[in-house]
């Protein structure tokens, strides 16, 4: 991978978002190593972004709270939020990145798949279901808020799905793999100029 690219973004980017609800600081470097550094009050989304960094071999550095006194929905849709506008803003122009990734990840029993299109048009779909309500104190219908907060920031199509298995949380850790790995994959620089006949991807 190139790590910059001249007069562009240089694949990094850092969020400061407050509301009246959460308070997210976030930094983000695409072309990293896997170095992550999170410190938030939601343990399994901890875990899931842990993962993200590693497979996606990206930097990630999360400080952030939020009134989880009501429940964990806000915070972890602002970070998602967060995540999403911080690969927007280092992506820049999008000149000379592959552009599409796709991946199918194990997770023991579990086989799940991820592409992506960095094409600035925000698209979610998530085929399957997850069958436990909670994975640990996680309430797990805030796996598809997070994934919908970070396309909608991000601008990107993600289509993920389960194909199989049996264990929530095999489920849900393949498909952050999966999406990390389709990810790298979409940001890896190949060529010169956008990959779209438009000329432009915002």
């Amino acid at each position: 991978m190139t790590p910059l690219r001249e007069n562009n973004a240089p694949f990094q980017a850092t969020i400061h978002r407050v509301t009246g609800e959460t308070r997210v600081d976030l930094s983000l470097s695409l072309h990293g190593t896997g170095v992550c550094e999170l410190d938030f009050p939601v343990p399994f989304l901890r875990h899931m972004l842990h993962l993200f960094a590693v497979h996606g071999r990206f930097d990630l550095k999360i400080a952030a709270d939020g009134d989880i006194d009501v429940d964990d929905h806000h915070l972890v849709e602002d970070i998602g939020l967060s995540l999403g506008r911080a690969l927007h803003q280092a992506l820049g122009d999008k000149k000379g990145i592959r552009r599409y990734g796709e991946r199918h990840t194990p997770m023991d029993e579990t086989l799940a798949r991820a592409v992506v299109d960095l094409s600035g048009r925000p698209a979610f779909v998530l085929q399957g279901e997850i069958p436990a309500e909670r994975i640990g104190t996680f309430p797990t219908e805030l796996v598809s808020e997070f994934f919908k907060s970070f396309v909608n920031e991000g601008r990107l199509n993600l289509h993920l799905a389960i194909l199989y298995g049996e264990n929530s949380h095999h489920m849900v850790e393949a498909l952050f793999k999966a999406t990390a790995a389709a990810l790298r994959e979409a940001v890896v620089v190949e060529a010169n100029g956008v990959l779209s006949s438009k000329g432009v991807l915002e």
